[in-house]
């Protein structure tokens, strides 16, 4: 769920945006610096951290720890990693080409070029393994799921058609291989557990879920049939029983995983006279019938923005969260029995929140001086969990 920031262009200006991944917090980077947030109440947006040190144009937040990485715009090819709370940096890596994606979960940190991957062990930063010469990925489309019980990787496993290659990160050794779609990929996303994996092409219309164990094709659900869009973001809830897509135009689309209630058994008549009347129909129509549809959806007050969406419980209620590349949060009640049209409740413009307060900077951050060392020295009073090493190298040295 990343949206990467670009120059500002007359005036306006492109942040990157994510989620954390379990949506407890919220991040935006440019060339401000990068800030967090958290996610605890739909009434007021609180500002954990702010740091005006240097730009940023991807930044990653381990679920509600210390740890951040974080690429900047001025050295696209390096990954840091730092204790934000401390004001410290861990360590960073430099890598052959531009950084265009970072994944965390609690065992693994992945690095995506436009043709490798980098996985590393979150403990001590070592490099685990590398998967070279993949497809070529411009966008840097990568999926890595939030648990490290079920710990995959997802990139595309095609340039051409919509190939999803599945890896073991824990393991490390290819799972399986899924043809998901005839077009090239353009969303991917792991369910909460890590076992159901979304995808979406390029071009937009069909969204699909696979069961990651055998690459079975759990559910389909159709987006629209009006125009071809282009799909920036795939989310499911928390739950794991609600599927947000969100593109270039004003609709996020929400679908219901489940199968259609007191749907009766087809008789053998109905059976084979559907039989012999798709035999007739090309593909693409007789698949329309066993599509899904948007159980609920929300508008936003403009398209052509890119975003990224996550459905979430904050105070009892569950919430459609909406983070613009332009900098704004909005927050959508969503009735999880009825569906429908949903109503915005809260609307945030994030780059003005927190903006009287003292920088969250320390005074190392601000001179660019670092604290690692190359005798690979643990961290004193270092998380128990974390446990990271303090190395500055390169994967490729």
């Amino acid at each position: 769920m990343s949206s990467t920031s670009s120059a500002d262009t007359n005036g306006s200006k492109n942040y990157f945006v994510n989620f954390n991944q379990d949506s407890t917090s919220l991040a935006i980077g440019g060339k401000f610096g990068y800030k967090l947030f958290s996610l605890g109440s739909v009434d007021r947006l609180d500002q954990i951290y702010s740091n005006a040190a240097q730009d940023c144009c991807i930044v990653e937040r381990l679920f509600n720890s210390s740890l951040v990485a974080m690429v900047s715009l001025t050295a696209p090819r390096k990954l840091k990693v730092c204790h934000f709370k401390k004001g410290s940096e861990i360590c960073n890596y430099s890598y052959s080409n531009t950084i265009l994606g970072v994944k965390l979960n609690r065992a693994r940190v992945v690095v995506c070029l436009e043709e490798s991957l980098y996985i590393h062990n979150i403990r001590d930063m070592k490099v685990l393994h590398t998967i070279r010469d993949t497809p070529p990925n411009p966008k840097g489309l990568c999926a890595l799921s939030s648990t490290s019980e079920n710990c995959y990787l997802a990139y595309p496993g095609s340039a051409a058609v919509g190939e999803v290659q599945i890896f073991d990160a824990m393991y490390l050794n290819a799972k399986l291989m899924i043809h998901a779609h005839d077009s090239p990929l353009a969303a991917l996303a792991f369910g909460p557990n890590g076992i159901k994996i979304a995808t979406a092409s390029e071009k937009g219309t069909v969204i699909r879920v696979f069961s990651v164990t055998d690459g079975t094709k759990l559910f389909e659900f159709r987006r629209g049939v009006k125009r071809c869009v282009t799909i920036s973001c795939l989310s499911f809830s928390t739950c794991g029983q609600f599927l947000a897509c969100s593109s270039n135009t004003e609709t996020v689309h929400i679908f219901k995983l489940e199968e259609p209630k007191d749907s009766p058994k087809k008789s053998v008549e109905e059976t084979s006279w559907m039989g012999y009347f798709s035999t007739y129909l090309p593909t693409q129509v007789t698949g329309v019938f066993t599509q899904g549809r948007a159980f609920a959806t929300a508008y936003l007050p403009f398209g052509g923005v890119k975003n990224v969406i996550s459905i979430v419980y904050i105070q009892d209620g569950l919430r459609l969260l909406v983070a613009t590349e332009d900098g704004l949060l909005y927050i959508y009640n969503f009735d999880s029995s009825e569906g429908g049209d949903l109503q915005l409740y809260k609307k945030y413009q994030l780059n003005d929140i927190g903006t009287d307060r003292p920088d969250g900077a320390t005074e190392g951050e601000k001179n660019n001086t670092t604290v690692f060392t190359n005798s690979m020295r643990r961290w004193n009073r270092w998380d128990v969990f974390h446990g990271i090493v303090q190395i500055s190298w390169s994967p490729w040295g």
